[in-house]
């Protein structure tokens, strides 16, 4: 670069290449494209999930680290990061439903979701049938000639009921359907759906996968890689590809994944035993619990409960209001999944979009309290909630 000018050379950056070493954790590779000096590999490089790196809306070497680690975590054979939560779950739905075809979906849905899927049906003449998350002989009974794909969520948002994974995806896959499940509230530590039969894998990363509230992100899991690459295509398209630095800082938190799910998931049965006796308190919809309906199907799918539930407060939406407002430690934030201890009241946020009879059939009341299980120390939660309780 020597023989260029001076306002020349300060376009054209020297770029040492790494020899003989490896950094420690993965650099952020914030660049929009990559230089090619053979014109086929750069042509055959855009044709392909595995090919050398070409624009940042394929691919890029951060976030197909953050792609890989998902993969392997979740047992897959691929994964497409993307830029939200709901980028994953749009990625998939769209890049596999068609005008005319049908869904089947679980009763007891994210509203994001539900409001997605709602969108399908008004504009793109897409129809959908909802059964419980734990009926395979619904889900056959459902079955149409046009019938393409079955959505589940392995622990539901935010009633946290479990689904029966391998009785409803084992049987989406004898009737050749997809089966897409939302594993953000288990993670891969809890529950890894493919092992159960799953075609497609989601989540948002922005919750326990990247853990500290400071990122958001998404991502979808492929069992087959056939699949992932047809989805693949379509998502270079769509354009809702994850961006370096937010990968950087998902993978950052992903290395504290596991001792962070390990005190999530005890916090929440601290605080979730000692609210079922609580008497201001109705119900508690943790799988945890004895008296959940999930208890036993959880046992025996989870290896943890999850360090999200709800409970019911006896005075309604008014009780409601006044815990939200009276917590001093627990923060009334959107989201979950982060270190911090967070809670929201469903029906006018997480599930605003549902309709009366669509939050009933969810089992969401007014009184509904949904609660985000920081790390804290369980005795100093306990004190807020208590505290705020009266």
């Amino acid at each position: 670069m020597n023989d260029f000018r001076p306002d020349t050379r300060a376009v054209h950056l020297p770029q040492p290449m790494v020899e003989g070493s490896r950094p420690i954790t993965m650099p952020i590779y914030q660049t929009s494209g990559f230089v090619f000096d053979d014109p086929a590999l750069m042509a055959d490089s855009m044709g392909r999930p595995d090919g050398a790196y070409v624009y940042g809306r394929y691919t890029n070497p951060t976030v197909r680290s953050l792609e890989l680690a998902v993969a392997g975590l979740e047992g897959g054979a691929g994964a497409i990061a993307t830029g939200s939560g709901m980028g994953a779950i749009n990625t998939v739905l769209l890049g596999l439903l068609k005008p005319g075809d049908h869904l089947i979906a679980q009763t007891s849905l994210y509203g994001g979701t539900a409001a997605m899927i709602n969108e399908l049906v008004g504009r793109f003449g897409i129809t959908v049938t909802y059964v419980p998350e734990n009926d395979p002989a619904a889900l056959r009974a459902a079955v149409r000639p046009e019938t393409v794909l079955v959505y589940l969520e392995t622990i539901s948002n935010p009633m946290t009921l479990v689904a029966d994974l391998p009785g409803m995806c084992g049987a989406a896959r004898e009737l050749g359907l997809v089966s897409v499940v939302d594993n953000t509230f288990a993670t891969a530590l809890l529950c890894r759906p493919i092992e159960h039969g799953a075609d497609v894998v989601v989540h948002s990363t922005t919750k326990y996968l990247g853990g500290h509230t400071d990122v958001v992100g998404g991502i979808a899991v492929f069992a087959d890689s056939s699949l992932y690459e047809k989805v693949w295509h379509f998502a270079i398209s769509l354009g809702a590809t994850a961006e370096p630095f937010a990968s950087w800082l998902t993978l950052r938190g992903l290395q504290t994944l596991a001792v962070r799910m390990e005190r999530h998931c005890s916090n929440a049965e601290f605080l979730a035993t000692r609210l079922a006796s609580h008497p201001a308190v109705a119900a508690v919809h943790w799988p945890g619990l004895e008296s959940h309906p999930s208890y036993a199907l959880a046992g025996k799918l989870l290896s943890g409960f999850g360090g999200v539930f709800s409970f019911d407060l006896a005075g309604g939406r008014a009780a409601g209001e006044k815990f939200m407002s009276s917590v001093r430690l627990a923060l009334l934030a959107p989201s979950l999944g982060g270190v911090e201890t967070l809670v929201l009241h469903p029906a006018t946020t997480s599930h605003r979009s549902l309709s009366a009879d669509e939050l009933a059939r969810n089992g969401i009341g007014e009184g509904t309290v949904r609660i985000s299980v920081g790390i804290e120390n369980p005795e100093d939660l306990w004190a807020d909630v208590s505290q705020a309780l009266s």
